[in-house]
């Protein structure tokens, strides 16, 4: 490839050259202007300023004609560039005047750029997740069905006993939380959790799941409209989530619910009060266990 050409077949040298005639060509046209606005003033006669303009005007379209041809030869030059932008007649969008307020050409440029590396990077990732592929081999695919591993039984059908101890073992970890089971609707397990003398917790099981929990205060009936607490705890339901452990999530679960044990006893950790609007801090962080008010903790 010659010097100063570019792979995209743009001469580099000519592009300099024409960007010096077209700075010569807005000159050529500026001595016109200046010549139409001044005119000749300085002659004595009528007949020598108008001869003198005539003169100095024809000279100026003459060096316009010149710069002019001096452009379109070396733009012949410059080349074309590669069509790195296919963007067909959207081009045209560029030459709208309220450019400012619509700049719909600029937006769709860095719309098909953000496109090209976006496919880009995905090609490059395809590439490495084909490199870590699992390839099974011939004897692997022939395996005999004897030699296949079992599936794992899943957690949605644990045994009843294996839930009684789990729930036991947890019963027996916090000694203020006291824990009866029952089942009154064959398998499915209902638990009802007193905290001290703070809280009366309803914990409707599937399983080792829990589907559902009611909060109420020690002397409140369970089945009544639910509150505040209930919500927070839905949430904390939301929070603990891993499917493959279920023994954690209800533990997790529960020495969350043990934190209550101070409802009325410790401050916001934000606000430093008791009471806000009438009500104790009922919020408690999923990670640190910490109270606030529920409008502190946002």
């Amino acid at each position: 490839m010659a010097e100063g050409v570019l792979s995209a077949g743009i001469n580099l040298e000519a592009f300099a050259q024409a960007i010096a005639a077209i700075q010569a060509l807005r000159s050529s046209v500026t001595r016109v202007f200046d010549c139409l606005k001044d005119g000749k003033r300085n002659k004595e006669t009528l007949e020598g300023r108008e001869k003198g303009f005539v003169s100095s005007f024809q000279e100026s379209l003459h060096s316009v004609s010149r710069d002019l041809g001096e452009l379109e030869r070396l733009s012949n030059l410059v080349g074309k560039p590669s069509e790195n932008h296919p963007l067909h007649n959207s081009g045209l969008l560029s030459l709208d005047p309220v450019q400012d307020k619509t700049p719909l050409y600029s937006q769709l440029l860095q719309a098909y750029k953000w496109s090209n590396k976006l496919q880009y990077h995905a090609g490059l990732a395809s590439g490495l997740l084909n490199q870590q592929s699992l390839k099974r081999s011939a004897n692997q695919m022939g395996m005999s069905a004897k030699r296949r591993p079992k599936a794992q039984p899943t957690t949605l059908v644990l045994p009843p006993q294996y839930v009684d101890d789990v729930i036991s073992r947890i019963d027996r970890m916090f000694p203020e939380m006291s824990i009866h089971l029952s089942r009154p609707n064959g398998t499915s397990a209902m638990l009802m959790v007193t905290l001290g003398k703070v809280l009366k917790v309803i914990v409707v099981m599937r399983s080792l799941f829990i589907d559902r929990t009611i909060v109420k205060g020690y002397h409140e009936n369970v089945y009544t409209e639910e509150g505040k607490v209930t919500d927070h705890a839905t949430t904390a339901l939301l929070h603990y989530q891993l499917p493959q452990m279920p023994d954690v999530v209800v533990r997790s679960f529960m020495t969350w619910l043990r934190s209550y044990i101070k409802l009325f006893q410790a401050p916001c950790q934000r606000c430093g009060k008791f009471l806000q609007d009438g009500l104790p801090p009922t919020w408690r962080d999923f990670r640190t266990l910490e109270a606030f008010h529920d409008t502190c903790r946002q």
